[in-house]
């Protein structure tokens, strides 16, 4: 199995966690095992799948913090952890993920800010992070997402004024309600 190179176990009952075995899967591009009742955390071996273009992991009962690993992921475009009970705070490493064009983290229970480095992100279309518990400003860094239609950070905490930049966006969808914003 170590040639496996698209693994689609979605929608099914899968429960447990996700095995440390599946950084073996070294040639694996996508991995879809969203839709299932897994529990426990994203393993860290995750980090050797540097082939791997879309990664879905949501509507499951993954808990714990999204592994700074996942900025090993260099050729990610794909980002579906939606939906689960993921803590901690967004890493940093996700600016080194800049093939990324959707980025789905919504319904978790992420705190912390929007790191800056998201900015890196110049292929980016999607930035879905609602229904969490971010804090802090919008990152003027968001200007460098020139191909982003859909902007959603709504239900947050989130502070500080809208940055400027954003009007000059692409935008079809900007949500935005349902935080602290000036």
């Amino acid at each position: 199995m170590v040639q496996l190179q698209w693994l689609y176990l979605y929608s099914n009952r899968l429960t447990g966690s996700i095995p440390p075995s599946i950084g073996n899967l070294v040639q694996l591009q996508w991995l879809h095992l969203y839709s299932n009742q897994l529990t426990g955390s994203i393993p860290s071996s995750i980090e050797r799948l540097v082939q791997l273009t879309d990664l879905g992991l949501y509507d499951n009962q993954l808990r714990g913090s999204i592994p700074s690993s996942i900025g090993n992921l260099l050729q990610l475009q794909w980002l579906d952890l939606n939906d689960n009970q993921l803590t901690g705070s967004i890493p940093p490493s996700i600016g080194n993920l800049v093939q990324l064009q959707f980025v789905q983290l919504y319904s978790n229970q992420l705190r912390g800010s929007i790191p800056p480095s998201i900015g890196n992100l110049v292929q980016l279309q999607w930035l879905e992070l609602y229904s969490n518990q971010l804090t802090g400003s919008i990152p003027s860094s968001i200007a460098n997402l020139v191909l982003l239609t859909d902007l959603k950070l709504y239900s947050n905490q989130l502070t500080g004024s809208i940055p400027s930049q954003v009007w000059q966006l692409p935008l079809s969808y900007l949500y935005l309600f349902d935080n602290h914003l000036n």
